[in-house]
Parts: structure tokens; sequence; C-alpha cells
């Protein structure tokens, strides 16, 4: 029931769609797939990422960033190598494994600050 849903609106909006954006809208990676809306949600997990910038560091997990910041990896790799190469699947990749990695340095600092204090 769901794709059938789905597949009706698709083909209703399909008629609207300009001829300019039109190879965009026809290709293996637009929005008439799949390949196209996991990539646009995936997007909250950076936004979360980028949100945890106001916590404060002892509040952040460093194992949750971990796991951001390996998948993202992964996943950038991975994205340009199946078929069809889905960039925008690498983008948001890219920008989990950059913000995984500036929380994981954030919690670094506050560490080796933490410990010239002590000493």
């Amino acid at each position: 029931m769901a794709s059938r849903l789905y597949l009706t609106i698709i083909n209703s909006v399909d008629r609207y769609v300009p001829k300019a954006l039109r190879k965009w809208w026809e290709s293996p990676a637009g929005p008439k797939t799949i390949f196209f809306y996991a990539p646009a949600f995936k997007w909250s997990l950076v936004i979360a990422g980028l949100s945890d910038l106001t916590r404060p560091v002892e509040t952040i997990s460093v194992s949750q960033n971990l796991a951001l910041t390996a998948t993202g990896l992964i996943w950038s790799r991975y994205s340009l190598v199946i078929t069809p190469r889905n960039l925008s699947l690498f983008s948001v990749n890219f920008f989990v494994f950059l913000t995984g990695c500036f929380q994981l340095i954030r919690i670094f600092w506050a560490n080796e600050e933490a410990k010239r204090v002590i000493s």
C-alpha cells in the first residue's frame, strides 16, 4: 500500500518537473529513489552533532562519537564505490565523520586540560 501511495505521488509530481531539473529527477540517485531520501534524512545526525557543540564536554558520549566517526568514514567510502555513485550520500556521511571527529577532539582537549589543572 505504501509503495502504491508513493508511486501515485511521484507520478502526479512527475508532470510538473521543469525541463531543467528533468535529468536530476530521472537520475538513479534522484528523488524518485530511496538513494535520495536516505541521505536527506541522515542530515539530522549532522544537525544533532552540531547542536552538541553547545553542550558541556562532560556530557558528550565518547562511544557515540566514535561510532559516528567510524560509520561516517566507512559509508563515505562505500557511497563512492556503489552503483549508482551517490554524492549526496557521500557528503552527508563525510559531514557525520567530521562532526564526530570534532567532538572527539573537544573531548580530548578537555581531558588534556583537566590533566594540566590537576598536575
